[in-house]
């Protein structure tokens, strides 16, 4: 089996792509392809990364030649993607529903993205189909907001989930970007959906490293971070569960170039991973790489061997 392609850093993506695009041309309306050498795109930081070596790996057991595009702006691989410089890359539901419609209907549209998984993925497959985008479906791993305490805070108040947090009416100083003050999924969420009272954003960044500190050291009492974060441990911090489902649905999903890698054989190979990635699974890859300083490819061909989608 062949080895995934090294990272290539693409300063600039220009020239001309082999596939259609919806500026140049109208609505895209071309057939499935099946291109036998495929480009699997990655954003740059490291579970982008690792998504992208799996989808790789997985497509070479399905006897495509494949290499890897390290793109780190969607306002550039999102294009690429649309005229075939890039084939398929892994993405997130909500939010890439949000951005697509933000790109065709303005920065000041209404959201389209939900915490329901059925509504978001409606919404990002008819934003995305006439870009000559095809969506594949969502695996169980979810990469989203979440909020998370001291284990020592959630022991004292018998903490598990937000709600419990609410109903506890504790005040709580906030570890977080500059925006949560605004943003609905952020303090004033916490406050409408949760009853929380949040006194104060300490702005030190979404899990930044700081934030997080903060937390630790009482400084403040809860942080804004991802259900993919590995490093909450480190820091002595659990998750409070969103149990009444104030984050989006960000699930993640593959989306492809239609003409290029629209065809059954992609849709099969890719699908293999939506069996066994979990949340879970994916925080642990993410620490792997992180933490541990192993290479994304050995992580992601570690774990697929693991799981049997590769032979030893």
């Amino acid at each position: 089996m062949r080895r995934a392609a090294g990272f290539v850093l693409v300063l600039a993506l220009t020239g001309c792509g082999t596939g259609p695009s919806l500026e140049d041309q109208g609505e895209v309306t071309a057939a499935p392809g099946d291109s036998r050498s495929l480009t699997v795109g990655s954003a740059g930081f490291t579970e982008s990364d690792l998504l992208a070596q799996m989808y790789a790996l997985l497509l070479q057991e399905a006897d495509y030649r494949t290499k890897i595009l390290s793109v780190t702006n969607r306002e550039l691989y999102e294009p690429a993607l649309e005229n075939g410089q890039i084939d398929v890359v892994p993405e997130y539901a909500a939010t890439f529903a949000d951005w697509l419609n933000a790109k065709v209907n303005g920065a000041d549209a209404p959201t389209v993205g939900s915490p329901d998984l059925a509504t978001t993925m409606t919404a990002l497959r008819s934003l995305a189909a006439p870009r000559g985008l095809t969506v594949l479906d969502p695996g169980r791993a979810v990469d989203q907001n979440a909020f998370a305490v001291t284990a020592a805070f959630a022991a004292e108040h018998g903490l598990k989930t937000l709600s419990d947090l609410g109903a506890a009416r504790i005040p709580v100083r906030l570890a977080a970007g500059d925006e949560c003050v605004k943003r609905p999924y952020c303090a004033p969420g916490l406050k409408e959906v949760y009853g929380i009272e949040v006194t104060a954003v300490d702005p030190k960044g979404v899990g930044t490293t700081q934030a997080k500190q903060a937390v630790q050291s009482g400084q403040d009492q809860l942080v804004l971070t991802t259900t993919t974060d590995a490093t909450l441990d480190e820091f002595g911090l659990v998750l409070l569960a969103d149990d009444k489902h104030l984050q989006n649905a960000d699930h993640i999903v593959p989306v492809v170039n239609r003409a290029r890698a629209g065809s059954a054989g992609v849709t099969a190979a890719l699908d293999r991973l939506n069996t066994v990635l979990t949340t879970e699974d994916l925080a642990n890859l993410n620490e792997q790489a992180d933490s541990w300083r192993r290479l994304p490819e050995d992580v992601a061909r570690n774990y697929l061997t693991g799981k049997g989608l590769l032979p030893n």
